[in-house]
C-alpha cells in the first residue's frame, strides 16, 4: 500500500506554521486542504484533548460564521496527532493567502470571553472535555510565534 501524503513529510524537519497538505479536484472544483501545525512534531508537548476541543468549537463557529470565507469552509477539526488542525476549504489557494484569515481566528481564540459555544451535553458528545484559558494561552503562543510575522519556512513544507 502505498504511503498517503501527509506521511511523507518529514515531521522531524516540520515547523509550526501554514501549510498546503493536499488540493482535490471535486466536482470540478478545487479543495484545499491546510496543515494549521501549532506545534512542533516530536519535538513539543502535543495540545491536551480539553484544549484542542475547545480550539476546535471556538474555531469551527467562527469560520462558519465569517463574512467572507464561511460559505468555503468545508472541515476544521484537529489532527489525531494533536499537533494542530486541518481546514479545508473550497477553492484553490496557497499558504500565504489564508494568512490574515487565520490571524483573525485565532485573534478570537485568544481573545475570546463567556461560554464557548455548542460546550452543553444537548449540542457535544464530550461538552466537560474543555478549557478554555489555556486554549486563548496556545492561540496566543501561535499568533506570537508563528503567525505574526511568518516567513517561508513557516509556509512551505520542508525538504526533505
Amino acid at each position: 500500500m502505498d504511503k498517503i501524503t501527509s506521511f511523507t513529510i518529514n515531521h522531524l524537519k516540520l515547523l509550526p506554521g501554514i501549510y498546503v497538505s493536499r488540493k482535490d479536484t471535486v466536482g470540478g472544483h478545487t479543495v484545499t486542504t491546510f496543515d494549521l501545525r501549532m506545534t512542533r512534531p516530536n519535538y513539543e508537548p502535543v495540545i491536551n484533548t480539553a484544549e484542542i476541543h475547545t480550539i476546535e468549537h471556538l474555531g469551527a463557529t467562527f469560520l462558519r460564521n465569517h463574512p467572507e470565507y464561511s460559505s468555503r469552509v468545508l472541515y476544521f477539526g484537529p489532527m489525531g496527532c494533536r499537533t494542530g488542525f486541518y481546514l479545508l476549504l473550497s477553492g484553490d489557494y496557497e499558504s500565504k493567502d489564508i494568512v490574515p484569515l487565520m490571524t483573525e481566528l485565532f485573534e478570537f481564540i485568544r481573545d475570546f470571553e463567556g461560554e464557548v459555544p455548542g460546550a452543553a451535553a444537548r449540542d457535544c458528545g464530550n461538552y466537560l472535555d474543555m478549557n478554555l484559558g489555556m486554549a486563548k494561552q496556545i492561540a496566543g503562543k501561535y499568533l506570537d510565534q508563528v503567525l505574526y510575522g511568518i516567513d517561508e519556512k513557516h509556509l512551505v513544507y520542508p525538504e526533505d
